[in-house]
Protein backbone atom coordinates (compact mmCIF):
# COMPACT_ATOMS: atom_id res chain seq x y z
CA UNK A 1 0.00 0.00 0.00
CA UNK A 2 1.32 3.15 -1.32
CA UNK A 3 1.42 6.27 1.66
CA UNK A 4 -0.94 8.34 -0.44
CA UNK A 5 -3.38 5.30 -0.40
CA UNK A 6 -2.73 4.60 3.49
CA UNK A 7 -3.28 8.08 4.23
CA UNK A 8 -6.83 7.90 2.09
CA UNK A 9 -7.91 4.84 4.10
CA UNK A 10 -6.21 6.11 7.44
CA UNK A 11 -8.84 9.03 7.07
CA UNK A 12 -12.06 7.25 6.23
CA UNK A 13 -11.21 4.70 9.27
CA UNK A 14 -10.73 7.60 11.58
CA UNK A 15 -14.34 9.05 10.55
CA UNK A 16 -15.74 5.34 10.78
CA UNK A 17 -13.76 4.68 14.57
CA UNK A 18 -15.20 8.51 15.37
CA UNK A 19 -19.10 7.71 14.67
CA UNK A 20 -18.52 4.45 16.61
CA UNK A 21 -16.99 5.77 19.36
CA UNK A 22 -19.72 8.74 19.96
CA UNK A 23 -22.00 5.59 20.05
CA UNK A 24 -19.77 3.59 22.70
CA UNK A 25 -19.55 7.29 24.63
CA UNK A 26 -23.72 8.25 24.48
CA UNK A 27 -24.74 4.79 25.34
CA UNK A 28 -22.65 4.66 28.37
CA UNK A 29 -24.03 8.17 29.32
CA UNK A 30 -27.35 6.92 29.03
CA UNK A 31 -26.86 4.16 31.30
CA UNK A 32 -24.30 4.53 34.05
CA UNK A 33 -24.93 0.72 34.81
CA UNK A 34 -24.96 -0.62 31.43
CA UNK A 35 -21.95 -3.72 30.82
CA UNK A 36 -20.67 -3.54 27.27
CA UNK A 37 -20.34 -7.17 26.13
CA UNK A 38 -20.13 -7.24 22.23
CA UNK A 39 -16.37 -4.87 22.19
CA UNK A 40 -13.74 -7.87 20.89
CA UNK A 41 -14.44 -7.78 17.52
CA UNK A 42 -14.58 -3.90 17.65
CA UNK A 43 -10.43 -4.17 19.10
CA UNK A 44 -9.75 -6.36 15.94
CA UNK A 45 -11.65 -4.31 13.35
CA UNK A 46 -9.17 -2.98 10.18
CA UNK A 47 -10.55 0.71 10.88
CA UNK A 48 -9.51 0.14 14.48
CA UNK A 49 -6.13 -1.06 13.99
CA UNK A 50 -5.37 1.35 10.95
CA UNK A 51 -6.38 4.49 13.03
CA UNK A 52 -4.23 2.44 16.25
CA UNK A 53 -1.42 2.29 13.90
CA UNK A 54 -1.57 5.72 12.41
CA UNK A 55 -1.48 7.27 16.00
CA UNK A 56 1.75 4.93 17.48
CA UNK A 57 3.59 5.95 14.00
CA UNK A 58 2.81 9.36 14.93
CA UNK A 59 4.12 9.06 18.59
CA UNK A 60 7.81 10.32 19.56
CA UNK A 61 8.64 7.08 20.36
CA UNK A 62 8.31 5.52 17.11
CA UNK A 63 11.96 4.87 16.42
CA UNK A 64 11.74 2.97 19.67
CA UNK A 65 11.99 -0.81 19.34
CA UNK A 66 10.47 -3.07 22.07
CA UNK A 67 12.20 -5.85 22.69
CA UNK A 68 12.15 -7.88 19.47
CA UNK A 69 14.02 -4.72 17.97
CA UNK A 70 11.41 -3.59 15.44
CA UNK A 71 10.55 0.02 15.00
CA UNK A 72 8.08 1.24 12.79
CA UNK A 73 11.17 2.08 10.30
CA UNK A 74 10.61 -1.60 10.09
CA UNK A 75 6.97 -2.18 9.61
CA UNK A 76 6.64 0.24 6.93
CA UNK A 77 9.67 -0.24 4.74
CA UNK A 78 10.60 -3.96 5.27
CA UNK A 79 7.15 -5.95 6.60
CA UNK A 80 4.93 -3.90 4.64
CA UNK A 81 1.82 -2.28 6.90
CA UNK A 82 -0.41 -3.51 5.07
CA UNK A 83 0.67 -7.30 5.77
CA UNK A 84 1.85 -5.89 9.32
CA UNK A 85 -2.05 -5.23 10.29
CA UNK A 86 -3.45 -8.37 8.64
CA UNK A 87 -1.54 -10.83 10.49
CA UNK A 88 -2.06 -8.66 13.85
CA UNK A 89 -5.99 -8.96 13.06
CA UNK A 90 -5.70 -12.76 12.34
CA UNK A 91 -3.89 -12.88 16.00
CA UNK A 92 -6.50 -11.26 17.43
CA UNK A 93 -9.60 -12.99 15.59
CA UNK A 94 -8.07 -16.20 16.92
CA UNK A 95 -6.80 -15.33 19.87
CA UNK A 96 -3.43 -16.29 19.49
CA UNK A 97 -2.13 -12.79 19.81
CA UNK A 98 0.33 -12.88 23.39
CA UNK A 99 1.90 -9.73 24.41
CA UNK A 100 5.48 -9.88 25.27
CA UNK A 101 7.49 -8.39 27.62
CA UNK A 102 8.30 -4.32 27.86
CA UNK A 103 11.77 -3.66 27.59
CA UNK A 104 12.52 -1.11 30.99
CA UNK A 105 14.24 1.88 30.48
CA UNK A 106 15.42 3.81 33.33
CA UNK A 107 14.69 7.87 33.14
CA UNK A 108 16.58 10.31 35.34
CA UNK A 109 14.38 12.62 37.37
CA UNK A 110 14.90 16.13 38.33
CA UNK A 111 15.76 14.55 42.33
CA UNK A 112 18.11 12.41 41.24
CA UNK A 113 16.06 9.29 41.39
CA UNK A 114 15.47 7.60 38.24
CA UNK A 115 11.58 6.89 36.86
CA UNK A 116 10.64 3.14 35.34
CA UNK A 117 9.92 3.20 31.36
CA UNK A 118 8.46 0.27 29.84
CA UNK A 119 8.91 0.18 26.13
CA UNK A 120 6.77 -2.36 24.49
CA UNK A 121 6.90 -3.47 20.87
CA UNK A 122 5.14 -2.06 18.07
CA UNK A 123 2.89 -4.69 17.32
CA UNK A 124 1.92 -4.80 21.04
CA UNK A 125 1.52 -0.60 20.99
CA UNK A 126 -0.94 -1.00 18.21
CA UNK A 127 -3.16 -3.23 19.34
CA UNK A 128 -2.93 -1.27 23.08
CA UNK A 129 -3.92 1.81 20.61
CA UNK A 130 -6.75 -0.23 19.77
CA UNK A 131 -7.77 -1.07 22.60
CA UNK A 132 -7.73 2.55 23.91
CA UNK A 133 -9.95 2.80 21.22
CA UNK A 134 -12.50 1.31 22.81
CA UNK A 135 -12.85 1.80 25.96
CA UNK A 136 -11.91 5.19 26.46
CA UNK A 137 -15.29 6.40 25.23
CA UNK A 138 -16.69 3.98 28.06
CA UNK A 139 -14.71 5.14 30.77
CA UNK A 140 -14.89 8.56 29.61
CA UNK A 141 -18.21 8.57 30.50
CA UNK A 142 -18.11 7.24 34.10
CA UNK A 143 -14.93 10.18 34.57
CA UNK A 144 -15.74 13.09 37.19
CA UNK A 145 -14.44 16.93 36.05
CA UNK A 146 -11.82 17.02 39.02
CA UNK A 147 -9.80 14.73 36.62
CA UNK A 148 -7.90 16.67 33.96
CA UNK A 149 -4.35 14.54 32.58
CA UNK A 150 -4.51 12.49 29.84
CA UNK A 151 -8.20 12.58 28.94
CA UNK A 152 -9.21 14.13 25.93
CA UNK A 153 -9.93 17.65 25.35
CA UNK A 154 -8.32 18.28 28.85
CA UNK A 155 -5.06 19.87 29.56
CA UNK A 156 -3.08 21.22 32.87
CA UNK A 157 -4.16 24.72 32.13
CA UNK A 158 -7.45 23.72 33.22
CA UNK A 159 -6.05 21.95 36.34
CA UNK A 160 -4.32 25.29 37.25
CA UNK A 161 -7.50 27.44 36.60
CA UNK A 162 -9.74 25.43 38.61
CA UNK A 163 -7.59 26.03 41.52
CA UNK A 164 -7.07 29.52 41.17
CA UNK A 165 -10.92 30.10 40.60
CA UNK A 166 -11.68 27.81 44.40
CA UNK A 167 -8.64 29.62 46.55
CA UNK A 168 -10.22 32.79 45.40
CA UNK A 169 -12.47 35.14 46.71
CA UNK A 170 -15.68 34.48 47.62
CA UNK A 171 -15.07 30.52 47.45
CA UNK A 172 -11.87 30.77 49.70
CA UNK A 173 -10.47 26.85 49.71
CA UNK A 174 -7.25 28.01 51.55
CA UNK A 175 -6.07 24.95 53.19
CA UNK A 176 -4.50 22.88 50.48
CA UNK A 177 -3.16 18.92 50.71
CA UNK A 178 -1.00 18.31 48.17
CA UNK A 179 -0.93 14.40 47.31
CA UNK A 180 1.98 12.47 46.58
CA UNK A 181 1.17 8.56 45.64
CA UNK A 182 4.37 6.57 46.29
CA UNK A 183 5.10 5.17 42.82
CA UNK A 184 1.86 4.99 41.64
CA UNK A 185 2.24 3.58 38.39
CA UNK A 186 4.39 0.32 40.32
CA UNK A 187 2.01 -0.82 42.47
CA UNK A 188 -1.76 -0.28 41.60
CA UNK A 189 -3.28 -3.84 42.12
CA UNK A 190 -4.45 -5.50 39.30
CA UNK A 191 -7.36 -7.22 41.31
CA UNK A 192 -8.76 -4.10 42.46
CA UNK A 193 -8.41 -2.76 38.47
CA UNK A 194 -9.90 -5.56 36.65
CA UNK A 195 -12.88 -5.00 39.35
CA UNK A 196 -13.97 -1.33 37.94
CA UNK A 197 -12.83 -2.50 34.36
CA UNK A 198 -15.64 -5.06 34.80
CA UNK A 199 -17.74 -3.20 36.45
CA UNK A 200 -18.39 -1.32 32.63
CA UNK A 201 -16.72 -4.18 30.47
CA UNK A 202 -18.48 -7.39 30.19
CA UNK A 203 -16.68 -9.49 27.34
CA UNK A 204 -14.17 -11.80 28.43
CA UNK A 205 -12.36 -11.29 25.51
CA UNK A 206 -11.57 -7.68 26.06
CA UNK A 207 -10.42 -8.53 29.39
CA UNK A 208 -8.45 -11.23 28.94
CA UNK A 209 -6.64 -8.92 26.58
CA UNK A 210 -6.51 -6.12 29.15
CA UNK A 211 -4.84 -8.72 31.83
CA UNK A 212 -2.70 -9.86 29.25
CA UNK A 213 -1.18 -7.00 28.84
CA UNK A 214 -0.86 -6.06 32.65
CA UNK A 215 0.81 -9.78 33.12
CA UNK A 216 3.31 -9.04 30.66
CA UNK A 217 6.41 -8.60 32.67
CA UNK A 218 9.48 -6.29 32.20
CA UNK A 219 12.70 -7.49 30.56
CA UNK A 220 14.92 -5.39 32.64
CA UNK A 221 18.30 -3.55 31.62
CA UNK A 222 20.50 -6.22 33.18
CA UNK A 223 18.48 -8.65 30.94
CA UNK A 224 16.29 -10.18 33.67
CA UNK A 225 12.70 -11.13 32.69
CA UNK A 226 10.64 -10.33 36.00
CA UNK A 227 6.53 -10.67 36.30
CA UNK A 228 4.13 -7.69 36.41
CA UNK A 229 1.99 -8.70 39.67
CA UNK A 230 1.09 -4.71 40.17
CA UNK A 231 1.07 -1.76 38.69
CA UNK A 232 1.03 -0.80 34.75
CA UNK A 233 4.20 0.04 32.96
CA UNK A 234 4.82 3.80 32.23
CA UNK A 235 5.47 4.56 28.78
CA UNK A 236 2.67 2.10 27.30
CA UNK A 237 -0.46 3.11 25.24
CA UNK A 238 -2.87 1.45 27.83
CA UNK A 239 -1.33 2.66 31.27
CA UNK A 240 -2.95 6.10 31.53
CA UNK A 241 -6.38 5.15 30.54
CA UNK A 242 -6.32 2.18 33.47
CA UNK A 243 -4.34 4.48 35.61
CA UNK A 244 -7.30 7.12 35.58
CA UNK A 245 -9.51 4.57 35.63
CA UNK A 246 -7.72 2.95 39.27
CA UNK A 247 -7.64 6.49 40.28
CA UNK A 248 -10.95 7.64 39.68
CA UNK A 249 -12.03 5.62 42.98
CA UNK A 250 -10.69 8.71 44.90
CA UNK A 251 -12.60 10.97 41.96
CA UNK A 252 -16.02 9.40 42.73
CA UNK A 253 -14.93 9.17 46.83
CA UNK A 254 -15.26 13.15 46.89
CA UNK A 255 -18.48 13.75 44.20
CA UNK A 256 -20.20 12.49 46.66
CA UNK A 257 -18.91 13.30 50.26
CA UNK A 258 -20.48 15.79 51.69
CA UNK A 259 -19.11 19.32 51.65
CA UNK A 260 -17.92 18.44 47.89
CA UNK A 261 -19.01 19.55 44.09
CA UNK A 262 -22.55 17.54 44.46
CA UNK A 263 -23.51 20.07 47.31
CA UNK A 264 -25.48 22.79 46.69
CA UNK A 265 -24.40 26.30 47.47
CA UNK A 266 -26.87 26.32 50.70
CA UNK A 267 -25.66 23.53 51.55
CA UNK A 268 -22.00 24.38 51.40
CA UNK A 269 -23.17 27.73 53.34
CA UNK A 270 -24.98 25.72 56.13
CA UNK A 271 -21.84 23.42 57.07
CA UNK A 272 -19.88 26.54 57.16
CA UNK A 273 -22.16 27.99 59.77
CA UNK A 274 -21.85 25.07 61.72
CA UNK A 275 -18.33 24.51 61.80
CA UNK A 276 -18.44 22.06 59.06
CA UNK A 277 -15.43 21.78 55.47
CA UNK A 278 -16.13 21.95 52.27
CA UNK A 279 -13.72 19.69 50.24
CA UNK A 280 -12.59 19.73 46.27
CA UNK A 281 -9.95 17.78 44.49
CA UNK A 282 -8.08 18.62 41.24
CA UNK A 283 -6.55 15.73 40.25
CA UNK A 284 -4.49 15.74 37.16
CA UNK A 285 -3.09 11.93 36.70
CA UNK A 286 -1.04 10.78 39.63
CA UNK A 287 -1.07 14.41 40.98
CA UNK A 288 -3.36 15.26 43.13
CA UNK A 289 -4.55 18.83 45.38
CA UNK A 290 -7.53 18.46 48.09
CA UNK A 291 -8.80 21.86 48.77
CA UNK A 292 -10.46 22.50 51.80
CA UNK A 293 -12.69 25.43 53.02
CA UNK A 294 -12.24 25.24 56.86
CA UNK A 295 -9.39 24.61 59.43
CA UNK A 296 -6.09 22.78 58.69
CA UNK A 297 -7.63 20.48 61.39
CA UNK A 298 -10.35 19.79 58.87
CA UNK A 299 -7.14 19.30 56.22
CA UNK A 300 -5.44 16.58 58.49
CA UNK A 301 -8.69 14.79 58.78
CA UNK A 302 -9.26 14.73 54.73
CA UNK A 303 -5.48 13.85 54.71
CA UNK A 304 -6.44 10.13 56.34
CA UNK A 305 -9.43 9.53 54.68
CA UNK A 306 -7.71 10.11 51.37
CA UNK A 307 -5.17 7.18 52.23
CA UNK A 308 -8.24 4.96 53.44
CA UNK A 309 -9.69 5.96 49.84
CA UNK A 310 -6.79 4.91 48.44
CA UNK A 311 -5.63 1.44 50.18
CA UNK A 312 -8.01 -0.87 48.54
CA UNK A 313 -6.24 -0.02 45.11
CA UNK A 314 -2.91 -1.08 46.33
CA UNK A 315 -1.79 2.84 46.75
CA UNK A 316 0.06 4.52 49.40
CA UNK A 317 0.14 7.93 49.91
CA UNK A 318 3.71 9.43 50.74
CA UNK A 319 3.90 10.49 54.34
CA UNK A 320 6.74 12.90 53.73
CA UNK A 321 5.50 14.60 50.36
CA UNK A 322 2.14 14.88 51.03
CA UNK A 323 1.35 18.14 52.66
CA UNK A 324 -0.93 20.74 54.13
CA UNK A 325 -0.46 24.09 52.90
CA UNK A 326 -1.85 27.41 53.16
CA UNK A 327 -2.60 29.49 49.94
CA UNK A 328 -0.57 32.09 51.57
CA UNK A 329 2.51 29.85 51.93
CA UNK A 330 1.83 29.27 48.06
CA UNK A 331 3.09 25.60 46.72
CA UNK A 332 3.83 23.85 43.21
CA UNK A 333 1.83 22.30 41.05
CA UNK A 334 1.91 21.04 37.45
CA UNK A 335 5.57 23.46 37.42
CA UNK A 336 3.40 26.39 37.98
CA UNK A 337 3.44 28.45 41.46
CA UNK A 338 0.37 29.25 43.08
CA UNK A 339 0.34 31.92 45.85
CA UNK A 340 -1.96 34.29 47.23
CA UNK A 341 -0.40 37.65 48.28
CA UNK A 342 -1.12 41.65 48.19
CA UNK A 343 -1.51 43.26 45.00
CA UNK A 344 0.92 45.82 44.46
CA UNK A 345 -0.25 49.15 44.95
CA UNK A 346 -2.95 47.84 46.96
CA UNK A 347 -4.48 46.53 50.81
CA UNK A 348 -6.13 43.47 48.51
CA UNK A 349 -5.13 39.98 48.13
CA UNK A 350 -5.14 38.26 45.43
CA UNK A 351 -3.92 34.55 44.14
CA UNK A 352 -1.55 34.59 41.31
CA UNK A 353 -0.21 31.85 39.10
CA UNK A 354 3.62 32.11 37.62
CA UNK A 355 5.86 29.60 36.91
CA UNK A 356 7.86 27.75 39.56
CA UNK A 357 11.25 28.32 40.85
CA UNK A 358 11.84 24.51 39.95
CA UNK A 359 10.46 24.95 36.01
CA UNK A 360 12.45 28.48 35.56
CA UNK A 361 15.80 26.19 36.94
CA UNK A 362 15.22 23.07 34.96
CA UNK A 363 14.94 25.69 31.45
CA UNK A 364 17.85 27.64 32.53
CA UNK A 365 19.16 23.91 33.52
CA UNK A 366 18.87 22.79 29.29
CA UNK A 367 20.18 25.88 28.38
CA UNK A 368 23.01 25.76 30.23
CA UNK A 369 23.69 22.19 28.84
CA UNK A 370 23.15 23.09 25.54
CA UNK A 371 25.41 25.59 25.51
CA UNK A 372 28.39 23.98 26.85
CA UNK A 373 27.87 20.66 25.15
CA UNK A 374 27.48 21.89 21.53
CA UNK A 375 31.00 22.08 19.98
CA UNK A 376 32.03 25.24 19.04
CA UNK A 377 32.29 24.10 15.51
CA UNK A 378 28.83 24.04 14.68
CA UNK A 379 27.06 27.21 13.15
CA UNK A 380 25.55 29.08 15.76
CA UNK A 381 21.76 28.00 13.55
CA UNK A 382 22.53 24.49 14.76
CA UNK A 383 22.40 25.73 19.14
CA UNK A 384 19.66 28.11 17.85
CA UNK A 385 17.45 25.43 16.56
CA UNK A 386 17.61 23.85 19.42
CA UNK A 387 17.17 26.87 22.25
CA UNK A 388 14.14 27.75 20.14
CA UNK A 389 12.56 24.97 20.29
CA UNK A 390 12.56 24.88 23.90
CA UNK A 391 11.96 29.10 25.17
CA UNK A 392 8.73 28.54 22.60
CA UNK A 393 7.35 25.42 23.81
CA UNK A 394 8.26 26.44 27.78
CA UNK A 395 7.04 30.19 27.16
CA UNK A 396 3.40 28.90 25.23
CA UNK A 397 2.82 26.61 28.46
CA UNK A 398 3.63 29.28 30.83
CA UNK A 399 1.90 32.07 29.17
CA UNK A 400 -1.70 32.24 31.04
CA UNK A 401 -0.12 33.62 34.34
CA UNK A 402 1.83 36.36 35.69
CA UNK A 403 5.13 35.48 32.96
CA UNK A 404 6.39 38.41 32.48
CA UNK A 405 8.99 38.40 35.02
CA UNK A 406 10.10 34.65 34.49
CA UNK A 407 10.21 35.29 31.06
CA UNK A 408 12.69 38.44 30.97
CA UNK A 409 14.87 36.48 33.76
CA UNK A 410 14.91 33.71 31.11
CA UNK A 411 15.97 36.04 28.52
CA UNK A 412 18.59 37.42 29.88
CA UNK A 413 20.09 33.91 31.20
CA UNK A 414 19.98 32.70 27.77
CA UNK A 415 21.51 35.58 25.80
CA UNK A 416 24.48 35.73 28.35
CA UNK A 417 24.81 31.90 27.62
CA UNK A 418 24.47 32.09 24.05
CA UNK A 419 27.17 35.45 23.81
CA UNK A 420 29.26 33.08 26.29
CA UNK A 421 29.14 30.28 23.33
CA UNK A 422 30.47 32.52 20.87
CA UNK A 423 33.15 33.96 22.58
CA UNK A 424 34.51 30.06 22.97
CA UNK A 425 33.56 29.96 19.02
CA UNK A 426 35.88 33.15 18.45
CA UNK A 427 38.21 33.64 21.44
CA UNK A 428 40.54 36.07 19.34
CA UNK A 429 37.86 37.96 18.78
CA UNK A 430 36.75 41.27 20.26
CA UNK A 431 33.37 42.43 21.35
CA UNK A 432 32.42 45.05 19.14
CA UNK A 433 33.48 42.77 15.70
CA UNK A 434 31.80 39.37 17.38
CA UNK A 435 28.30 42.07 18.02
CA UNK A 436 29.05 43.59 14.36
CA UNK A 437 28.80 39.66 12.67
CA UNK A 438 26.80 38.01 15.01
CA UNK A 439 23.93 40.48 15.85
CA UNK A 440 23.68 43.07 13.11
CA UNK A 441 25.07 45.73 15.07
CA UNK A 442 22.36 45.14 18.05
CA UNK A 443 22.78 43.32 20.94
CA UNK A 444 20.32 39.94 20.12
CA UNK A 445 22.33 37.20 18.52
CA UNK A 446 21.24 35.83 15.46
CA UNK A 447 22.62 33.29 12.56
CA UNK A 448 22.46 32.75 8.97
CA UNK A 449 18.79 31.18 8.92
CA UNK A 450 17.56 32.20 12.27
CA UNK A 451 17.59 34.39 15.55
CA UNK A 452 17.34 33.83 19.19
CA UNK A 453 13.70 33.59 20.50
CA UNK A 454 13.23 36.32 22.74
CA UNK A 455 11.31 35.20 26.01
CA UNK A 456 10.61 38.73 27.36
CA UNK A 457 8.49 39.63 24.04
CA UNK A 458 6.12 37.43 24.68
CA UNK A 459 2.62 38.60 26.01
CA UNK A 460 1.25 36.64 29.13
CA UNK A 461 -2.08 36.09 28.68
CA UNK A 462 -5.19 34.63 31.18
CA UNK A 463 -6.73 31.45 30.52
CA UNK A 464 -10.12 30.90 30.91
CA UNK A 465 -11.32 28.62 33.84
CA UNK A 466 -13.81 26.17 31.93
CA UNK A 467 -15.36 24.75 34.91
CA UNK A 468 -17.65 21.48 33.99
CA UNK A 469 -18.29 22.75 30.44
CA UNK A 470 -15.44 21.30 28.79
CA UNK A 471 -16.46 20.09 25.71
CA UNK A 472 -16.34 15.90 24.86
CA UNK A 473 -14.30 14.50 22.00
CA UNK A 474 -17.43 12.87 21.06
CA UNK A 475 -20.79 14.40 20.27
CA UNK A 476 -23.24 13.26 22.63
CA UNK A 477 -26.15 13.12 19.27
CA UNK A 478 -26.27 11.13 16.14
Amino acid sequence: MNTDALEDAAFSAERRVLKIQAKLHRWAREDPHRRFDDLFNLVADPAFLLTAWMRVRGNKGARTPGVDGHTVYYVENVRGVEDFLDVLRSQIKDRTFRPLPVRERMIPKANGKRRRLGIASVADRTVQASLKLVLEPIFEADFQPCSYGFRPMRRAHDAIAEVHYLASRPRNYEWIVEGDITACFDEIDHTALMDRVRYRIADKRVLALVKAFLKAGILSEDGQLRETDTGTPQGSILSPLLSNVALSVLDEYFAQIPGGPGSSRAQRSKRRRHGKANYRLVRYADDFLVLVCGTREHAEQIRGDVAEVLAPMGLRLSEEKTLITHIDNGLDFLGWRIQRHRKRGSNRHYVYTYPSRKALKAAMGKVRKWCRELDTNQPLDALLLQLNRLLRGWCAYFRPGVSHAAFQYLSHYTWGRVIGWLRRKHPKTNWKDLRRRYCGGRWWPRGQERELFDPAKVRTTRYRYRGTVIPTLWPTAG
